[in-house]
């Protein structure tokens, strides 16, 4: 029998939250600011799609990130992402999403070990900081003995059927030992090759950008007039089709 994967997709709102239910998700990454790759949600934001999840009957695991660009932080970001993550699980979070890198872009063994911490047992992510280190296979391994859940990855690649034979390789790793799952630019067309490389779940987006209205430029980052991403049932829904093949 084919293996199917799990599904994860990455949200930003309630409405994601409830399209990921109709289709279906095992749950979902709930993040603010996509377009960045991701930022850590408000409270308030987690407090009610933790709402929405419950009636959905997907998991909300939080995407804890202080801020866009590397993940070489300082003492005080790593403070602040501590909190972050003691905060979600209090709140209700089924897990973090996590990620910190060292002097050498190697996983920051004694960070990562504080954030595992305060996630009190509640399952630890790590994030994409996976496919900027110098090896992934030997960063997976390092995850592993953290005793983190899952690994995020795109197989070391900018999209994830680009780092396809690194994916292959990441999975035969694990050996069920620690979950690996696929993402980063997965669509229809590149689910199925995807979910065949064995990993544990296939991650996405199915986003589309909402234009945005008036012709005032807003911030340094703005795209012309810019606009807001949304999660897209349509897109969403061809994407586990896909999966299920």
């Amino acid at each position: 029998m084919p293996h199917t994967p799990a599904v994860e997709i990455a949200v930003q709102d309630p409405a994601g939250v409830r399209i990921a239910g109709e289709v279906g998700a095992a749950r979902v990454e709930l993040a603010q600011a996509l377009t960045l790759g991701g930022l850590t949600p408000s409270p308030a934001t987690l407090e009610l799609c933790l709402a929405v999840a419950a009636e959905a009957g997907v998991e909300v695991h939080v995407l804890v990130r202080p801020r866009a660009g590397d993940f070489h932080y300082d003492a005080d970001e790593i403070a602040l992402t501590e909190l972050d993550v003691r905060r979600a699980i209090a709140a209700g979070a089924h897990g973090v999403v996590v990620g910190a890198l060292d002097d050498d872009a190697r996983l920051d063994l004694d960070a990562m070990a504080r954030l595992r911490d305060a996630a009190d047992g509640a399952s630890v992510t790590l994030h994409r900081a996976i496919d900027v280190t110098p090896d992934p296979v030997a960063t997976l391994a390092a995850a592993r003995s953290l005793g983190l859940r899952r690994v995020l990855t795109s197989g070391g690649a900018s999209a994830a059927i680009d780092g396809i034979d690194t994916l292959r390789r990441l999975v035969a790793e694990a050996a069920g030992d620690i979950e690996v799952m696929a993402g980063s630019g997965v669509d229809a067309a590149s689910a199925p090759a995807l979910a065949a490389t064995g990993a544990d779940a296939l991650h996405f987006s199915a986003k589309r950008t909402v234009l945005a209205q008036g012709g005032v430029r807003m911030g340094s980052a703005a795209d012309g007039v810019g606009g807001y991403e949304v999660t897209d049932l349509a897109t969403a829904r061809a994407i586990v089709a896909a999966i299920a093949g």
